[in-house]
């Protein structure tokens, strides 16, 4: 079966920088959609980024510009370059994939998630 697994959070200061990854197994083509979302305490769950299986990218407003979204198909892994790092992006971050285009309807695949937390 699928299994998607976090890697690469941490703590980090204002400013700085993260890059999470996703190793992911269990595919049996590779037409899925593949993401991130983020939630915090208290909110409601984010998408971050998405990537479709031509390359294509999507980005919520909240990190364009900081966040990059890429994969390595031979690694079978995911990656979310993340810079500019402030307080708000604290949460904890999730890979996810679903089978077909981007966006999904909902995410069939997640992680357990990794934990990044940005504060001085």
């Amino acid at each position: 079966q699928v299994q998607l697994v976090e890697s690469g959070g941490g703590s980090v200061q204002p400013g700085g920088s993260l890059r999470l990854s996703c190793a992911a197994s269990g595919f049996t083509d590779s037409g899925y959609c593949m993401g991130w979302f983020r939630q915090a305490p208290g909110k409601e769950r984010e998408g971050v980024a998405n990537i479709d299986h031509d390359g294509s990218t999507s980005y919520a407003d909240s990190v364009k510009g900081r966040f990059t979204i890429s994969k390595d198909n031979a690694k079978k892994t995911l990656y979310l370059q993340m810079s500019s790092l402030n307080p708000e992006d604290t949460a904890m971050y999730y890979c996810a994939a679903d089978e077909g285009w981007c966006p999904p309807t909902s995410w069939t695949y997640r992680g357990q998630g990794t934990q990044v937390t940005v504060s001085s």
